[in-house]
Formats: structure tokens, C-alpha cells, sequence
């Protein structure tokens, strides 16, 4: 009888993708920081500006996040069966969009009870960002490498 609960290969598999997701998340703040500031030559003000850079920033980190998921953190043979197609990236950006979804909402939420400043308020988009890394490891590994 297979054991159904975490074992020592989903750990793992799961602290691969939160590595992964760290370096993705850095990728995308650069390029929002350099989109913003160089390319773009705004500020924190204009706003136009700042929703496209964060904009590039989360395309780009969302496809260096699927690209390394697939050659670091899925890496049996048929999850790169299931992973590597228009599709899988489709539905692993659906997946993406709903994380930050997710961050929005439940960030506005938290400063609606807990403030907008302080520690209370750090801490708590801490808990989101935990939060939604969960959602993004098991809604990929469920809908795009289908529980394997």
C-alpha cells in the first residue's frame, strides 16, 4: 500500500520549488525595478508606468519559474511528459494569475483588519506569500503534473 501523505520526495519537490520561487521572485523584481526606472525612466508615482513594469516583471518570472520548475522541481519522467506543452504553460500561468489573485485579495483583506503599517502589517504579507506559494506548488502539481 502506497503512502498517500507527504514523503520524503514531495519534501523535497517542494523545497526545490520554494528555491525556484525565490529565484524567480527576484528576477521579477528586477526587471520591474529596471523596466521602471531605466527603460521606462519613471517613478513610483506614474502609475502607467508601475503597472507595466510589474506587469513585465510577473511575465517574466512566471516563465524563468517554468522553465526551472520543469528542469529542477518536476523532474520524474512523466511529469516533464505532462509539463512540456502549450498547454501545461497555459494552465501553469492560469494557476500563476490566480496566486496573485489571491495575493491582491487576501493583502487588501489583511490591512482592512490589521492596518496598513508596522509589523503586524510585514508579518502578515508574509503569511499571504506563504499562503500563496502553497496554491502555486499544489495547483501546478495537481493541474499541470497531475498529482505525480
Amino acid at each position: 500500500m502506497q503512502n498517500k501523505g507527504l514523503d520524503k520526495k514531495t519534501i523535497f519537490e517542494f523545497l526545490r520549488y520554494v528555491v525556484v520561487g525565490g529565484v524567480s521572485a527576484v528576477i521579477d523584481m528586477a526587471v520591474n525595478y529596471v523596466m521602471l526606472y531605466y527603460i521606462l525612466g519613471g517613478d513610483k508615482d506614474d502609475k502607467l508606468f508601475v503597472a507595466l513594469s510589474v506587469t513585465a516583471g510577473f511575465v517574466v518570472g512566471i516563465i524563468v519559474n517554468y522553465i526551472l520548475s520543469n528542469i529542477f522541481v518536476f523532474r520524474t519522467d512523466e511529469q516533464k511528459q505532462k509539463g512540456r506543452n502549450v498547454i501545461a504553460f497555459l494552465i501553469y500561468v492560469a494557476v500563476g494569475i490566480i496566486g496573485y489573485g489571491l495575493t491582491v485579495g487576501l493583502t487588501l483583506l489583511g490591512t482592512l483588519v490589521i492596518g496598513e503599517e508596522g509589523i503586524w502589517y510585514l508579518l502578515m504579507t508574509c503569511v499571504v506569500k506563504g499562503i500563496v506559494l502553497i496554491w502555486n506548488y499544489i495547483g501546478r502539481k495537481i493541474f499541470v503534473y497531475k498529482g505525480k
